[in-house]
C-alpha cells in the first residue's frame, strides 16, 4: 500500500469520478484507476461500485477504508509537522482558496513574507470562486478560505478580515462628485451605469434592482462587471458610473482619478472573512499563516 494509492483513492471518493480525480492529482485517468485497482487487489474487496456509465459510489468496504485512509494521511502530516518543529525547521503544507481579485489585491506580499519565514512549508494558493472555496474547505481539501461573510454557511469558524462597502465610483469632476448629502437613486439612474452581474455571487445587484423597481426607475446598464479594477478603468474613461463593493484602503485604487461616493444608506456593509473548518486545531506553521494575514491586514 503506497501513499499515492491512498491519495488517489480518496480523491476518487471525493470527486465521484476517475476523470476529476486525475485532474486534481495531476495524473492520468488510467494511472488513478490502476492505483484503486491495486488497493482492491491488496485488500481483497471492491472499494467502488459503478452506477451507470459515469457515476461511482463507495461500497461498505470503501467507506470503511476511506475513514482509515483519512486518518492515516492526517497522522502522517501531523508526524512530519512535529518532526519539523523538533528540528527547528517547520515542515508541512498550508493551502488557501480565494477569488482571483482578492488574491491579486492582497496576497503577493503576504506570500513572499510567509515563504521567507517558512521556506520548508509548501504553500498552495488556489484561484477559486467563493462558492468553490467554501466547498473545498468544507470537504477538507483546503485549510483556509476567503469569502464574504454573507455567503458563509453556518458551522464554519471565521474571523472578519476587511470591511466591504458598496460605493458609487464617479470620475473626478463629475457633477455628482460635488453633491453634498446623501445620493438619491433617481439622480444616479439618469447616468449610464456599470453594475455587478445578476447572480448569487453579487447580492448588491439584486438589492439595486429591487430599489429601482420600488422607485419606478429605469436604469441604463451599459456594462456588467464583477471586477472592481475593470469598473474603475471604465469610470475613469467617462463610460459610466459604477456600483462597486470595495475595501476603501485598497492600494490598487489609490491615486486614481476617481471619487468614491458613499452608498451606506442604500447597501448594508459586508465583510471579507478568513474561514476554516469548525474549531480548527492547526499546526504551528498554519497558525502562523493566519497570524501573518491579520498582521498585514487587520479587520
Amino acid at each position: 500500500m503506497e501513499w499515492q494509492q491512498i491519495v488517489g483513492f480518496l480523491e476518487v471518493a471525493r470527486q465521484g469520478s476517475f476523470t476529476k480525480a486525475a485532474e486534481v492529482t495531476l495524473r492520468s485517468q488510467s494511472a488513478v484507476s490502476q492505483q484503486v485497482k491495486a488497493l482492491e487487489d491488496e485488500l481483497g474487496c471492491e472499494l467502488l461500485e459503478r452506477i451507470g456509465k459515469r457515476r461511482l459510489r463507495l461500497t461498505r468496504a470503501g467507506e470503511r477504508f476511506a475513514e482509515f485512509a483519512q486518518g492515516v494521511l492526517a497522522g502522517r502530516d501531523s508526524l512530519l509537522e512535529d518532526l519539523g518543529d523538533i528540528k527547528g525547521a517547520p515542515w508541512g503544507q498550508v493551502s488557501l482558496a480565494a477569488p482571483y481579485t482578492t488574491l491579486l489585491q492582497f496576497f503577493p506580499k503576504v506570500m513572499k513574507k510567509y515563504a521567507d519565514r517558512f521556506p520548508h512549508v509548501e504553500l498552495s494558493v488556489l484561484d477559486r470562486s467563493q462558492q468553490e472555496a467554501i466547498r473545498l474547505v468544507n470537504s477538507g481539501q483546503v485549510d483556509i478560505g476567503l469569502a464574504l461573510e454573507s455567503m458563509l454557511p453556518a458551522g464554519l469558524w471565521h474571523k472578519r478580515w476587511h470591511k466591504i462597502e458598496t460605493v458609487l465610483l464617479a470620475p473626478a469632476g463629475h457633477p455628482l462628485s460635488k453633491k453634498k448629502g446623501k445620493l438619491e437613486l433617481a439622480e444616479v439612474a439618469r447616468h449610464p451605469l456599470i453594475v455587478p452581474p445578476r447572480d448569487a455571487r453579487h447580492p448588491q445587484r439584486a438589492r439595486l434592482d429591487e430599489m429601482l423597481t420600488q422607485q419606478g426607475l429605469a436604469a441604463r446598464v451599459i456594462v456588467e462587471s464583477a471586477n472592481v479594477e475593470l469598473s474603475a478603468a471604465l469610470v475613469e474613461q467617462g463610460i459610466g458610473l459604477a456600483f462597486a463593493s470595495i475595501v476603501k484602503s485598497l492600494p490598487a485604487l489609490k491615486g486614481r482619478k476617481l471619487r468614491f461616493l458613499s452608498c451606506a444608506h442604500l447597501f448594508k456593509p459586508d465583510y471579507l472573512v478568513v474561514f476554516t473548518r469548525p474549531k480548527p486545531v492547526l499546526a504551528r506553521h498554519k497558525r502562523a499563516f493566519l497570524d501573518l494575514l491579520f498582521e498585514a491586514s487587520p479587520a
